[in-house]
C-alpha cells in the first residue's frame, strides 16, 4: 500500500490561496482517478478538484470554508500500489504527524506533477531586487495601508517559498496597529526633549497639556468598530453569498488602487444593426450559433488597443507593465444575479465568426457554472454591455489589474442630424452611448477620449460585406 498526496493545485497567476467550498468524499470511501474529490472557490471562480490517483480516502486535512495556501497537502489516498523503498525508508515528515493548516509542506515532486489546472509559466507578478514575490492582492494591501516596499520586505511570508499572503499582511497590519510606536522612531527622540513650559509646569491649572504638533500626526489608525445597526420595521435581512462578498471586496479595492476616469461617447450604429437582422438566421444555419452585436464590438476593442497599446497594460508600483497578449474578459451575468468575468485569450486573432463562438461557448459556461480557472485568468482589458439591461449608459468599475474598461449602453432609434454636401438633413438612426473607465495615474484624458473616438470610428464605418 502506498499512499498518495493531494495537493491544492496552482490555479493560475497570482493566486497564492483558495477556499475549501465541499467534500465530495468522506475519510474511507473508495474513489476513483479523476473524480471530483472536493470544490474549492478563489477570488476568481469556482471550480472542482479531482483525483489524482484510485484508492481509499485515507485522511482529509481540512474543513469547508477552510483557506488553504496552494502546494498544501489537503488529502491523502491509499492505494493498491506497493510503496517506493526510497519513500518507505525516509517518509515526509507530513506522512507522520498531521502538520497544522497554516503550515505549508514540502511539495512531492511526484504527486505534483499529476495536479491538474497546473499552468507552466505560472509566475507572480511582483518581484523585487532580492528575489522576493509579492501578489497583486498583497501589493494592493500595502499600498492601501501606506506600506513602503522596504518594510513589506521585513515580512515574514509563510507562503509556499516564503512569499507574503494575504493573511501574513493583515496580521502584520493588525500587529503594528497594536504597537504604532514601534516604527515611530522620529517621534519617539522628539518626545525626549519635550518643550519648556511643560518641564518648568508655569500652568496655573494641572494637566492635559495642549498636545505638541508632533503628537498630532499619528500613525493611521483603523477606524472604530461601528456599532451594530438597529433594524426596525418590516424588513427582510439578506445574508450575502460568498461570491457577492468577493465582488465587494474586489470592486472596493479597485476604487481605491485606481484613480478612475470615464469619458462618454455616443455612436451610429445604423449599418451594424442592418447587418446583423440580414445575417443571423443564415449564420445561426451555417455555423450553429448565434451572432450577436458583442463580437463586433470585441473586434473593434482589439483594432483600437493596437493603436493604444498603453491601455492594455496594468500597474505594479511605480512600473507599466504593457501587455503584448490582447485578452478580452466580456462581464457575463449569472443566474443568481452576480456577475464573472470569462476571458477570450488572442482575441485579436480571431475573425467574427471566430468571436462569436467564443462569446457563446464562455458566456454558456458562465451560466451553468461550467468555467474553468483557466478561463477568467490573463484578462488585459474588460468589455461590459449595460445595454443587455436596458441602460443607456453606465460608469463602470476597472478590473483590477487592468487600466480601463468599455461599457456599451442600449440601442435606441433616435433622430439624428445627418450633415452631408448638400445639407442637413434628420434622420432615425439606431444610436448607442459608449463610456470607457481608465485609470488616470497612466492614462490621461486625451488618450481615453482618443481611445473612445477611435472606437466610435470602428463601429461607425463597420462594413458587414468583409466580413464573410
Amino acid at each position: 500500500m502506498a499512499l498518495v498526496n493531494v495537493i491544492m493545485p496552482k490555479l493560475g497567476e497570482s493566486i497564492m490561496e483558495a477556499t475549501v467550498l465541499r467534500w465530495h468524499k468522506q475519510v474511507g470511501d473508495f474513489v476513483k482517478l479523476d473524480e471530483t474529490l472536493l470544490d474549492i472557490a478563489t477570488d476568481k471562480v469556482d471550480s472542482e478538484v479531482p483525483s489524482t490517483a484510485e484508492g481509499i480516502l485515507e485522511e482529509v486535512l481540512c474543513k469547508e470554508n477552510d483557506v488553504i495556501p496552494i502546494g498544501s497537502v489537503i488529502a491523502r489516498i491509499k492505494t493498491a500500489a506497493v510503496e517506493p523503498a526510497a519513500i518507505q525508508s525516509t517518509p515526509p515528515p507530513q506522512i507522520q504527524q498531521s502538520a497544522p493548516l497554516t503550515a505549508i509542506p514540502e511539495p512531492v515532486v511526484e504527486q505534483e506533477t499529476m495536479i491538474p489546472y497546473q499552468p507552466s509559466n505560472f509566475a507572480p507578478i511582483e518581484k523585487n531586487e532580492n528575489g522576493r514575490f509579492f501578489s497583486p492582492l498583497v501589493m494592493n494591501i500595502a499600498s492601501r495601508e501606506g506600506i513602503p516596499f522596504q518594510e513589506l520586505e521585513k515580512i515574514q511570508g509563510t507562503g509556499n517559498e516564503g512569499r507574503v499572503t494575504k493573511k501574513d499582511i493583515l496580521d502584520y497590519l493588525e500587529n503594528r496597529q497594536k504597537n504604532p510606536d514601534a516604527n515611530a522612531t522620529p517621534v519617539a527622540q522628539v518626545q525626549v526633549t519635550p518643550p519648556p513650559q511643560v518641564e518648568t509646569r508655569t500652568y496655573t491649572q494641572p494637566e492635559p497639556t495642549p498636545a505638541p504638533a508632533y503628537q498630532q500626526q499619528p500613525s493611521p489608525q483603523p477606524s472604530p468598530i461601528p456599532p451594530p445597526i438597529n433594524i426596525s420595521g418590516n424588513v427582510e435581512i439578506i445574508e450575502m453569498d460568498r461570491m457577492r462578498k468577493l465582488i465587494s471586496e474586489h470592486m472596493t479595492r479597485s476604487k481605491a488602487t485606481s484613480a478612475h476616469v470615464t469619458s462618454f461617447s455616443e455612436v451610429d450604429v445604423t449599418n451594424l444593426v442592418n447587418w446583423r437582422n440580414n445575417v443571423k438566421n443564415e449564420f445561426e444555419k451555417r455555423e450553429g450559433e448565434k451572432i450577436t452585436f458583442t463580437p463586433v464590438f470585441i473586434e473593434a476593442i482589439t483594432k483600437c488597443l493596437k493603436k493604444f497599446p498603453l491601455l492594455n497594460a496594468s500597474v505594479v508600483g511605480d512600473t507599466i507593465v504593457v501587455k503584448k497578449d490582447i485578452n478580452i474578459g466580456m462581464a457575463t451575468a449569472l443566474p443568481n444575479g452576480n456577475l464573472i468575468v470569462p476571458v477570450i485569450k488572442g482575441a485579436d486573432q480571431f475573425n467574427i465568426t471566430g468571436l462569436a463562438k467564443q462569446v457563446n461557448r464562455l458566456a454558456n459556461n458562465a451560466r451553468n457554472g461550467k468555467l474553468q480557472p483557466t478561463d477568467t485568468q490573463e484578462g488585459t482589458f474588460t468589455f461590459t454591455n449595460v445595454g443587455t439591461f436596458g441602460s443607456l449608459m453606465g460608469t463602470p468599475i476597472i478590473n483590477q489589474p487592468q487600466v480601463a474598461i468599455l461599457a456599451t449602453g442600449a440601442i435606441k432609434k433616435k433622430p439624428v442630424v445627418i450633415e452631408s454636401d448638400k445639407g442637413d438633413s434628420i434622420a432615425i438612426r439606431h444610436m448607442m452611448f459608449v463610456s470607457m473607465s481608465y485609470d488616470h495615474r497612466i492614462i490621461d484624458g486625451g488618450m481615453g477620449a482618443s481611445f473612445l473616438t477611435e472606437f466610435v470610428k470602428q463601429l461607425e464605418g463597420f462594413d458587414g460585406a468583409k466580413v464573410f
